[in-house]
């Protein structure tokens, strides 16, 4: 979705502007981890 959004063509394009912030990783981190309650 990123890479669409930006129109980057490589990954490694993208990486170099997109710098999430540690509160941004917990909660995909949250959303994403087993045995998480809301699946």
């Amino acid at each position: 979705m990123l890479m669409a959004k930006s129109r980057h063509n490589k990954p490694e394009n993208l990486r170099r502007y997109f710098k999430p912030s540690a509160e941004a990783i917990v909660g995909v981190t949250r959303l994403l981890a087993p045995g998480d309650a809301r699946r």
